[in-house]
């Protein structure tokens, strides 16, 4: 998130189609949809411009895996929210969860 942070929308879409991390693809797909709904609300989208990006932890749901002699050992199968808010040089802020 601290790569496209700050930077033009444009920018941003090539950095995360040239990172190697994992991440980088949920990520770019976000930043995508943030440009589509700024486009709707019929902003000027070649002005837009990352304002903020973060990661939040999301509910874990918590299972358990059964070992031997009866034993069991405790998995937690973690999520995150992803929150990419995208704003024109000129007007307010779009926002995409």
């Amino acid at each position: 998130m601290n790569l496209i942070r700050g930077r033009d929308v444009e920018e941003a879409l090539n950095v995360l189609k040239f990172t190697p991390h994992r991440g980088a693809t949920f990520v770019r797909k976000i930043l995508t949809s943030a440009v589509a709904n700024a486009d709707e609300a019929e902003a000027d989208t070649e002005s837009l411009y990352v304002e903020q990006a973060f990661v939040n932890e999301a509910p874990t749901m918590k299972r358990w895996r059964p070992k031997d002699r009866g034993r069991a050992f405790p998995i937690a199968k973690r999520n995150s929210h992803i929150t990419v808010v995208v704003e024109s040089r000129k007007t307010g802020a779009i926002s995409q969860d």
